[in-house]
């Protein structure tokens, strides 16, 4: 696990908050440098980090890193919880977002979570995430005459994506190269008109394809 944020006092303590609870911190950056470095460095499973850090902000070290490294778990820990800042974070990939005023028992909650590929949210900050979900997801329907196809193939790893699965899981359970599912998620992401995986897998779970097709 790896924590960016630009106030030393403020990773000291979350650091002693998880290390106490059993989690592993690889690395510590203080801005968008010092994260994309040693990220690549020591490639963490997941990481927590603040929006607000020295350039590149935490939203285009997300972006960065989560193109090189699509597996990892991003969970955005921040002062703000103002909607645009909720948003960017989310539209740049990450998994969830909580406000620093959390208690310290939620902020490693939080945490755990994440590294088990939940989405986590803010109390309230999840329906906010969703409702701009909602809209964009109208304004693409608007957009297209018809639904988009989606390959038989490209429904089976979006079910899975509904279920938070990893995309190494999701290859081994489909038996194909975890290549090969990236390249099923960019062409459901392209056919559907979004983002990045949260948002593919808050469309996954709106759409119901995260329940049991034979249930």
């Amino acid at each position: 696990m790896m924590l960016v944020d630009d106030h030393p006092m403020w990773i000291d303590a979350l650091s002693e908050d998880l290390v106490a609870d059993s989690f592993e911190i690889v690395a510590v950056a203080h801005n968008g440098d010092e994260c994309l470095r040693r990220a690549r460095a020591t490639r963490p499973e997941v990481i927590v980090m603040d929006l607000r850090i020295p350039e590149p902000d935490g939203a285009t070290c997300i972006q960065v890193l989560l193109r090189e490294f699509p597996d990892t778990q991003v969970l955005v820990v921040s002062a703000s919880g103002e909607r645009d800042d909720v948003l960017r974070a989310v539209k740049a990939g990450a998994k969830g977002y909580l406000v620093k005023s959390a208690s310290r028992a939620e902020l490693v909650e939080g945490v755990r979570r994440t590294a088990q590929g939940d989405a986590v949210f803010t109390p309230g900050l999840a329906g906010l995430v969703l409702g701009e979900f909602r809209r964009m997801a109208t304004v693409a329907q608007q957009r297209n005459e018809a639904s988009p196809q989606l390959t038989s193939r490209e429904i089976d790893v979006l079910r899975r994506v509904a279920k938070g699965m990893a995309y190494r899981e999701i290859a081994d359970e489909l038996f194909v190269s975890h290549r090969t599912v990236q390249n099923h998620v960019q062409n459901v992401l392209r056919k559907l008109q979004l983002h990045n995986r949260v948002e593919l897998t808050l469309y996954a779970i709106e759409q119901g394809f995260g329940e049991d097709p034979d249930a």
